[in-house]
């Protein structure tokens, strides 16, 4: 295990968890990126703007990382670009049916000691592992 594997999940583990905080301290929310997005197509005047510019903030992010170290970004799923976008509109769209996401209940609800985020997260994590083996069985008998 090389410096790095440690380092970034580390350093990326703290800002998640800083930015969280910083969230619920100033804004006096929950960072449930589902929601955010969700609540923004319907949200009030001054309920957008915090939501916008959390939204803008998530993509400069992504694209000054893209940027600055592109080796971050290199899809190595062998999947194509579709395959992908549509896998997260998917992803998206049943965190918004399911009542949040991983980053709600995963980090915030579960810190937060919440029963639901607790058990959301378990059934999060066991449908994840359902649908890889489902996926693996059924491209290895197609492959």
């Amino acid at each position: 295990m090389t410096q790095n594997e440690v380092l970034f999940p580390l350093l990326g583990g703290v800002l998640i968890g800083l930015a969280v905080t910083f969230m619920l301290l100033f804004n006096g929310r929950v960072t449930g990126i589902s929601g955010i997005i969700a609540g923004s197509l319907n949200a009030s005047v001054e309920d957008l703007w915090w939501r916008l510019t959390f939204i803008t903030g998530l993509i400069v992010g992504g694209l000054v990382l893209r940027y600055t170290i592109p080796d971050v970004f290199t899809n190595t799923s062998g999947r194509d670009i579709g395959t992908i976008a549509l896998a997260g509109l998917l992803v998206g769209f049943g965190t918004v049916m399911g009542g949040g996401c991983t980053s709600g209940h995963g980090v915030c609800g579960i810190s937060r000691f919440s029963p639901r985020s607790i058990v959301a997260t378990v059934v999060f994590i066991l449908f994840g592992v359902v649908s890889v083996m489902l996926y693996q069985f059924i491209m290895g008998a197609v492959g």
